[in-house]
């Protein structure tokens, strides 16, 4: 289950909500990861532009993975603005075993970052700015992939 929402999310409803619709599927093991806008360089917040049919697709194969280990991701992410201290991105893994949860979500996150279609802005004084220097550049994208 993949999940977008305008600004920012909404965690003890959304993991709510994920337990309950997991309660009995026997899952033995549910580890959540929750991102929170930190407070750095002086700005007042993340802006987020998601490219849907590509994060969709990114976000299948990793459903097709968790599913030949027996276990299910899900995944909520903003677009548009969120403020410090506010969540903007949250990822769950359930599986019977808890090994196989813990080393997937952390496979999950560090791929999200390095490949998901989500470009993220600096709100700082009313302005929008690209935060390029803390982007990465997903692989075969650019002029001259």
């Amino acid at each position: 289950m993949l999940s977008l929402y305008d600004g920012s999310l909404d965690v003890p409803t959304i993991l709510k909500d994920w337990y309950e619709e997991e309660a009995t599927s026997n899952y033995g093991a549910y580890i959540p990861f929750v991102g929170t806008v930190r407070s750095e360089d002086g700005i007042d917040g993340l802006s987020f532009d998601v490219y849907e049919p590509i994060l969709e697709s990114w976000f299948k194969s990793w459903q097709e993975k968790a599913e030949a280990k027996g276990a299910k991701i899900k995944m909520a992410h903003s677009k548009g603005d969120v403020m410090l201290q506010e969540s903007s991105y949250i990822a769950a893994v359930f599986s019977p075993k808890r090994r196989v949860a813990l080393e997937f979500i952390d496979s999950f996150v560090e791929d999200f970052k390095a490949s998901a279609p989500i470009w993220k802005y600096d709100l700082k004084d009313g302005q929008r700015i690209y935060a390029k220097d803390r982007s990465t550049a997903i692989s075969g994208s650019g002029l001259l992939a």
